[in-house]
């Protein structure tokens, strides 16, 4: 008997108010991957969209010396 076979038989067996807590957990489970499934592309996005901007910045030239960089630093 597979997990799901066995979830629905012992689900019959309880009373309507019980399956619809069952109902509210098996939802609540859903809501939480579909929020960690987001979560988790929201990352991989940030990430692209970072790399795409930053793509190609090491081979430009700065606009500063190193004498801008030292009378930066002067207190």
């Amino acid at each position: 008997m597979t997990t799901t076979e066995t979830i629905v038989q012992r689900l019959k067996s309880l009373p309507a108010s019980a399956q619809r807590e069952v109902l509210d957990f098996v939802e609540f489970l859903q809501s939480r991957r579909q929020e960690h499934t987001a979560r988790k592309d929201e990352v991989a996005w940030s990430a692209f969209s970072l790399d795409s901007a930053m793509r190609g910045m090491e081979e430009e030239e700065t606009p500063y010396t190193l004498a801008d960089i030292k009378e930066a630093r002067r207190p």
